[in-house]
């Protein structure tokens, strides 16, 4: 009906089609033999294993290092502020990609705007250095 009015009222000379539920065929395809592929490789997997406890594979694992003392004991706060300065450095650098690949379309103004992160970015690394949070010795 929607059709036929636009048609006739020569709105529009081009109606976009609508997509329909036959569109979308492909891709539960692909997601139906995704998940029974999964599902065939962990069922497998534990059929067909081998299924030997001994008090060795039983044991709490962790990373190799034999377990010894409370594991609630406080730890020192400058390796999880290292970690997040470290996370934090680190994304700022992925900021450079965008300018590096389009820095002849950008023109000045792209270098401009890219002086000034990287201004603030040494603002913020030289306070961080004046607040001696990259010292270790407490």
């Amino acid at each position: 009906m929607i059709r036929t009015f636009l048609l006739q009222s020569n709105a529009l000379s081009e109606v976009p089609e609508i997509s329909r539920a036959s569109d979308y065929l492909p891709i539960a395809i692909q997601l139906i033999f995704a998940v029974g592929l999964v599902t065939v490789m962990l069922l497998g997997s534990s059929l067909l294993g081998p299924k030997r406890k001994t008090s060795d594979k039983l044991q709490v694992f962790e990373s190799g290092i034999e377990q010894f003392g409370n594991a609630r004991q406080p730890m020192a706060i400058k390796y999880f502020l290292v970690a997040i300065l470290f996370v934090l450095f680190d994304v700022e650098v992925i900021f450079f990609y965008p300018y590096a690949v389009n820095f002849r379309g950008l023109g000045w103004d792209g270098f401009m705007a890219v002086l000034m992160f990287v201004g603030f970015f040494l603002a913020g690394f030289m306070y961080i250095i004046r607040k001696g949070a990259l010292h270790w010795e407490d």
